[in-house]
């Protein structure tokens, strides 16, 4: 940035002041050639004069201080010394802290004064300054949108995924139930089945057993060929029943038994 404007107190500004304060005068310009800017200011300060050369010479000391604010509120109370070098150095001080649009202001009221080419170089270079900002921000703002944008995306894939797989844990938790549900009725079914075949199987028992013990009881059915004979039998032993049993002859003899004669009948 171009010329920063410094008149500093002289002589002929304090006729009327004492030997003490031409000696501070000079300690604050001595501190302020040797960059002690605080120092001088803080002298300049001291001094019992309200004159608007020594606001103003206070507010440039400030100003090399970077002390901005303080330096403007001295700016401001300098009203009197030269009314575009005044306007001009609080727009110097706007401008260091980047307040685009007052350090503008500043330096237009500055020319509105009189032309200087510092101050018009200085309104272009703050305006320069603030459209840079902006396109800055401009795109600072386009950059946060587009992460936001990929935030965004990146977060809905994030979600998806994890619903996805929220989706499938499920699944696969109804499928593991499911299969645990089949194996459970499975198991029934076959502990029912087979208590139904060893009931089967003892029922068939039971009847096996019915009939034989009814076969043991019931006679057992005969053939056709039995049944002839044993009709036969019985014919015979009705018919030997109408008949004298008959009797067996003996001859008695000496140790031998009796024999039969051969012209014995037996009827």
């Amino acid at each position: 940035m171009r010329r920063m404007i410094l008149v500093m107190l002289s002589t002929g500004a304090l006729l009327h002041a004492g030997i003490t304060d031409f000696k501070t005068i000079k300690e604050a310009n001595k501190a302020y050639e040797a960059k002690e800017y605080g120092k001088s200011a803080a002298l300049l300060n001291s001094l019992d004069t309200k004159s608007p050369q020594k606001q103003y010479d206070i507010g440039n000391a400030l100003y090399k201080d970077k002390k901005y604010d303080d330096a403007i509120k001295a700016y401001e109370k300098a009203e009197g010394v030269d009314e575009g070098t005044r306007l001009h150095n609080i727009g110097n001080a706007q401008f260091q802290k980047k307040e685009w649009d007052k350090a503008i202001e500043s330096y237009e009221k500055a020319l509105k004064v009189k032309e200087d080419e510092d101050t018009k170089f200085n309104l272009e270079l703050a305006k320069k300054q603030k459209q840079k900002e902006e396109e800055q921000k401009k795109q600072d703002q386009q950059d946060q949108n587009k992460n936001q944008e990929q935030n965004q995306d990146k977060k809905q894939k994030q979600d998806q995924k994890q619903n996805q797989e929220q989706k499938d844990q499920d699944k696969k938790q109804q499928e593991q139930k499911k299969d645990q549900k089949d194996k459970s009725q499975k198991k029934k079914e076959d502990q029912k089945k087979k208590e139904g075949d060893k009931e089967k199987s003892d029922a068939q028992k039971e009847k096996k057993g019915d009939n034989e013990s009814s076969e043991a009881k019931e006679p057992k059915k005969m053939s056709k060929e039995e049944k002839l004979k044993e009709q036969e039998l019985k014919r015979l032993m009705k018919k030997m029943g109408q008949k004298k049993t008959p009797t067996m002859m003996y001859q008695m003899g000496e140790g031998k038994k009796g024999q039969r004669s051969e012209d014995a009948k037996p009827w």
